[in-house]
């Protein structure tokens, strides 16, 4: 019974959601989440900037009076997601073996058993074993969001984090990008794009109505998890 009411509920979380759309979390400073770790990457040895006495042009900027891409933390930036991947894999085994053993005293002290005769022992085995698998992926994702810098390393790389979320009848999707940017992968136009991300995390889910009826209860998990066939 314990089992079967454990299968019947979708959690306590569903639970609180009956009746109304999921909730929204709310905007809020991503280095505050609980999940939150600063991040701490091989750096080279600093180097003073180069000086240019009595210029107006600072090295590495690509507008004449104002660099307009993000540089410090705080700062926003745009990412853009464009990911196609396609991978096919197919594999076959085949294995056989046959094997026979005879093993025998012929008039073991003068003994000779009527039943067996010189044969004591006489074994024989045979196995068969083939497999296939096959594996096709087409997975095609395309995003653009807003991320922020968290964290500016010693060597001048950008740790950046992207969140989003659009709530549509009924049905919550949650975007988060982040990873480790160079200062120079960032485009005129501010953008920077999820192949120019280092240690690049990824995610697209979300949680509703139709989400719930997706996945498997959680009783079905449990026995699936603790049933041997």
């Amino acid at each position: 019974m314990s089992l079967l009411s454990l299968a019947s509920c979708s959690g306590p979380a569903a639970m609180s959601e009956m009746g109304h759309p999921p909730r929204m979390t709310t905007t809020s400073d991503p280095t505050l989440a609980p999940d939150y770790r600063p991040v701490t990457m091989p750096m080279p040895p600093l180097q003073a900037p180069p000086s240019e006495v009595g210029s107006l042009w600072r090295p590495g900027s690509r507008a004449f009076f104002k660099d307009q891409r993000a540089a410090q933390a705080g700062d926003l930036l745009t990412i853009k997601v464009e990911v196609a991947d396609t991978a096919n894999m197919t594999d076959n085994t085949a294995s056989s073996g046959n094997g026979s053993e005879n093993f025998g005293v012929p008039g073991f002290f003068g003994l000779k058993s009527p039943v067996i005769g010189n044969n004591l022992l006489q074994t024989s085995s045979s196995s068969v074993a083939n497999g296939n698998g096959s594996i096709r992926r087409n997975e095609t994702v395309t995003l653009t969001l807003a991320g922020v810098i968290t964290q500016v390393l010693p060597n001048g790389n950008f740790v950046v984090v992207a969140r989003q979320e659009v709530r549509v009848n009924g049905e919550l999707r949650q975007i988060t990008v982040s990873g480790v940017v160079r200062p120079q992968d960032i485009s005129e136009d501010n953008v920077v794009t999820h192949d120019r991300i280092a240690e690049a995390r990824i995610s697209y889910g979300g949680r509703g109505q139709l989400s719930r009826y997706q996945d498997a209860r959680y009783g079905q998990q449990a026995l699936d998890h603790v049933l041997p066939f």
